[in-house]
């Protein structure tokens, strides 16, 4: 084998390694909301994605999630939430609240209307 050869093979090796970390080994720890007036809340900027797209709130208390979309895809024009039975339009460059009181603990998915751009909510205890 030559230098050369040698050298492919190991930025190869590494760019999997990392592919393999990125997509299915990295975890996101999840941005805490703050508390306005009783109410957990958190800005969610939706441009190419949702920042943030993990969001940690506390289970038994209200939830207020602002979405405001700052560009004119067609996939990000609405959000889904499949196991609040929630959707809302999303218009570019207003900011739309979702909100809703989780009971249980774990996660609460969310999407777009293509299924592309994914976060979620997760619930823990106080």
């Amino acid at each position: 084998m030559t230098g050369a050869q040698i050298l492919v093979n190991v930025l190869g090796t590494a760019f999997i390694a990392w592919i393999v970390w990125y997509f299915w080994l990295y975890r996101k720890e999840g941005v805490k909301v703050v508390e306005v007036a009783g109410v957990q809340q958190a800005p969610i900027t939706v441009k190419g994605g949702y920042d943030p797209d993990v969001i940690v709130v506390k289970r038994g208390k209200p939830v207020r999630l602002l979405f405001n979309r700052q560009e004119s895809s067609l996939c990000s024009e609405m959000v889904i939430f499949d196991k609040l039975g929630k959707s809302a339009k999303l218009p570019e460059g207003e900011t739309v609240a979702i909100e809703f009181t989780p009971q249980e603990m774990g996660e609460i998915p969310f999407q777009c209307q293509m299924g592309m751009l994914r976060g979620k909510v997760v619930v823990v205890n106080d």
